[in-house]
């Protein structure tokens, strides 16, 4: 059962660092939005989108790109064909295009012949930071058996066209809205030989000097049965790194000290979706895994972690593996294939809603707060200051504490808005930290964890 916590409609605030007694009106909890947009996610889309992706038989990096029925270039022509559709209903309110990067034979032994890899992207501008995004990612590609096999049927309809369905709806769904930082949906290409389209994208944001919020990468969110026996559509999973593979030698340093170990940017993001759907979706309960991927595999959102961006993976709970990488056959008994009949189109269309409310979270809050440093060594009490957030919209600052045990935050004070806070009685060394903005109409940042202390 999922309880939710409503704030009083006022509270009083006592400064530590002045003293006074200020009246404060938190924000409301819930953002009433954010149900319109679960019960919007059509199960009916989605598939037809599936049926259509899986209906140009491969879609395979390698496979013909110039048949307007067959292969990957057929597809991802249909992908920005819809999005451009999608941008027609919201008056061109998508900025649609291709992404296109060259990858050689010298740089993959899974790419025999130079070959073009193609994004196809489609971006809401913000209103107020168009240079901020949040990106939701679903790739095109799909392969069988042999990784080189460009030829045979594949369909790969929830290896995945599940997730690129996913991303369309998910488009469909939030050009309804307006939202002060950019969403950017793409379908990543290349996936298969070597996470290609994900390294371009990635390489592009760096160095264009995207801010980029964070990467929801969805890869397989269609299937309920898994090879281990269980059938169950009432959960799903959140894959992410612990901390960032880009940090200097003195912030791991510092984080001996401190901890943080499983406070990097990715993984307060995978907290974030997480909270989104156990907020307003119902039997519907996320598990966060901490790792960056299943075990010895890899996704989609690597690439953004590999250059120091946030990015997760969302997928099933229980994989199939005798429905991913496989020729279409019956082998003793047991069907192969990753063919239309394995998905599961309502749990697909639930799995796309947790990232259509995280994406537009995230994109209706005020930026996050930067600069966040903390104090309060063999003191009873804990002191936390950040920089000031300059947003039209900021209510004010949550400050998240929690058990250094616990997988996600488990404490929580609207503080107002100023850039310091001390929480009296709360001892510094038995709890994590951490801080988020937050709008007036509720809508929160991804936490910001302390990355220095305070001096004093």
């Amino acid at each position: 059962m999922k309880t939710i916590f409503r704030p009083l409609a006022v509270f009083f605030l006592v400064s530590g660092t002045t003293g006074f007694v200020q009246a404060q009106m938190p924000p409301p909890s819930i953002d009433l939005r954010k149900y319109d947009i679960v019960a919007s996610a059509s199960a009916d889309r989605i598939e037809a989108d599936i049926r259509t992706l899986v209906g140009f038989g491969t879609r395979h990096t390698l496979s013909d790109t110039l048949s307007e029925t067959r292969g990957i270039g057929a597809a991802r022509r249909w992908i920005k064909a819809e999005f451009d559709r999608i941008s027609e209903t919201c008056g061109a309110c998508l900025d649609v295009s291709y992404g296109r990067s060259l990858v050689t034979t010298e740089q993959s032994r899974r790419i025999p012949r130079d070959t073009w890899i193609v994004n196809v992207l489609a971006i809401q501008r913000g209103t107020r930071y168009p240079n901020r995004y949040i990106v939701m990612t679903g790739d095109i590609d799909s392969r069988v058996s042999g990784a080189m096999n460009d030829s045979t049927d594949s369909p790969g309809a929830n290896d995945n066209a599940s997730g690129m369905a996913g991303t369309l709806e998910a488009a469909r769904l939030l050009t309804a809205y307006e939202f002060p930082t950019s969403i950017l949906y793409a379908g990543l290409s290349g996936e298969e030989q070597g996470l290609f389209g994900g390294k371009h994208m990635a390489r592009v944001a760096r160095e264009e000097d995207w801010d980029l919020v964070g990467v929801l990468n969805n890869d397989m969110i269609g299937n309920i049965e898994g090879v281990d026996g269980v059938i169950d559509n009432s959960t799903f999973r959140i894959f992410s790194e612990p901390t960032p593979v880009t940090e200097e030698e003195r912030e791991r340093r510092a984080r001996r000290f401190a901890g943080g170990e499983v406070d990097g940017p990715s993984r307060q993001l995978a907290r974030y979706v997480a909270k989104m759907a156990d907020r307003y979706i119902d039997n519907l309960d996320p598990i966060l895994i901490y790792r960056l991927d299943r075990f010895g595999r890899g996704g989609h959102h690597r690439p953004f972690n590999d250059e120091g961006f946030a990015g997760i993976r969302i997928m099933e709970t229980h994989e199939n593996y005798t429905r991913q990488h496989q020729d279409i056959r019956v082998e003793d008994g047991i069907r192969y294939g990753d063919v239309i009949e394995g998905v599961n189109f309502d749990y697909a269309s639930r799995l796309t809603a947790v990232n259509a409310i995280s994406l537009a979270g995230i994109a209706w809050a005020p930026p996050a707060p930067t600069n966040v440093k903390i104090g309060g060594a063999v003191r009873p009490s804990t002191t936390l200051a950040w920089d000031a957030v300059d947003d039209p919209d900021l209510a004010g600052f949550i400050v998240y504490w929690r058990d250094t045990t616990a997988p996600r935050w488990q404490y929580s004070r609207f503080v107002g808005n100023q850039t310091e806070y001390t929480l009296a009685g709360i001892v510094i060394d038995n709890y994590l930290f951490g801080v988020a903005s937050v709008g007036k109409d509720g809508n929160e940042s991804v936490v910001s964890f302390p990355t220095g202390s305070i001096r004093r």
